[in-house]
């Protein structure tokens, strides 16, 4: 084999790998989406379901007690599609999202290696650690910024009800623009930039602490150490920045429009510190954490859906490309 011929492969391998990965992400994304549904409908949820008293000024505002009772209701008053509502701008935001992140991370990489002087510079370089950390945080920022208006249609269209405020997508980007000028596709990214250091700081520091201990139980019934280790950081690190999810969907759903989607009550909030204190005041503690169970419940399915339709798509791809070239 010649050496372009090697490159051919090589460039056809590494289109093969980015085809399945994306096929992977969108399958992945859409069998996740009522869950992704549910979470939304909970987080705006501002009455508390133990205080009669903030029912008084419902206007119409279901009441939706965890997530199997949500589900329930959502199906049984809007019909089983409406578990997908915003699921076209999310997966037009996960295709486009995917690859702002990679492409982010591996300048990032490289420049931070630049820096260093590389291998053969006397200056020491980086600890790896160290390294993902600073290009995972920037690439989460990049490809969030990037992406947020996606980000802000899905949780728009996720929290309509039955009386629809976009008549579609298009109808959706022409409102906002109009009504709310181009800050309103942006609101709520403060808290959704806030979370990204944090997240990766959390998930990085959990996942160092676990990784060797597990390492050392052996394999486990469910994976490797390694594995569970994963998933324990994910765990620790998606609750300790829960809230800041949280308040970026409440923000997100401000402005002209607030008071018609599903939850009419929703109370106006103004910045990230404004929603946290309000929060906590009329919500308690709790107010912050609505919608955290199924938010976790959702990465297992995401997680097994991708990998077994990413490894089903390359092979797929593997063997039609054998066929081809025979």
């Amino acid at each position: 084999m010649s050496k372009s011929d090697r490159h051919l492969k090589d460039e056809g391998s590494r289109l093969q790998v980015v085809i399945a990965g994306g096929t992977a992400g969108l399958v992945s994304r859409f069998v996740v989406a009522p869950l992704d549904v549910v979470k939304i409908r909970l987080q705006l949820q501002s009455h508390s379901l133990s205080d009669p008293r903030t029912h008084l000024d419902l206007r119409g505002s279901p009441i939706y007690k965890g997530t199997v009772g949500t589900f329930r209701h959502i199906i049984t008053n809007e019909g089983f599609t409406a578990l997908w509502k915003g699921n076209v701008p999310a997966e037009l935001m996960y295709v486009a999202y995917a690859s702002v992140q990679f492409t982010t991370y591996r300048s990032t990489t490289q420049l931070l290696h630049a820096l260093s002087g590389g291998q053969d510079s006397s200056r020491p370089s980086l600890p790896q650690s160290v390294e993902s950390f600073v290009a995972g945080a920037a690439a989460g920022a990049a490809a969030t910024a990037a992406t947020y208006p996606l980000d802000l249609l899905r949780t728009r269209f996720a929290a309509q009800g039955n009386d629809r405020v976009y008549a579609s997508l298009r109808c959706a980007v022409a409102d906002i623009a109009r009504d709310e000028g181009l800050p309103g596709f942006f609101r709520g990214l403060t808290p959704a930039l806030a979370q990204i250091v944090p997240f990766m700081g959390l998930f990085f520091a959990v996942y160092e602490g676990a990784r060797l201990p597990l390492g050392r139980v052996g394999a486990l019934p469910w994976g490797t150490g390694d594995a569970t280790a994963g998933v324990v950081a994910g765990v620790v690190a998606k609750t300790g920045v829960f809230p800041l999810d949280l308040v970026r969907k409440r923000i997100q759903v401000q402005g002209p429009t607030r008071n018609r989607y599903v939850h009419k009550n929703i109370p106006e909030y103004s910045g990230t510190v404004n929603t946290v204190r309000r929060i906590l005041q009329q919500e308690g503690i709790r107010g912050l954490y609505r919608g955290l169970p199924v938010s976790l419940l959702k990465a297992a399915p995401a997680s097994a859906v991708t990998m077994w339709t990413y490894e089903r798509t390359l092979n797929f791809l593997v063997r039609r490309g054998e066929l081809s070239g025979s």
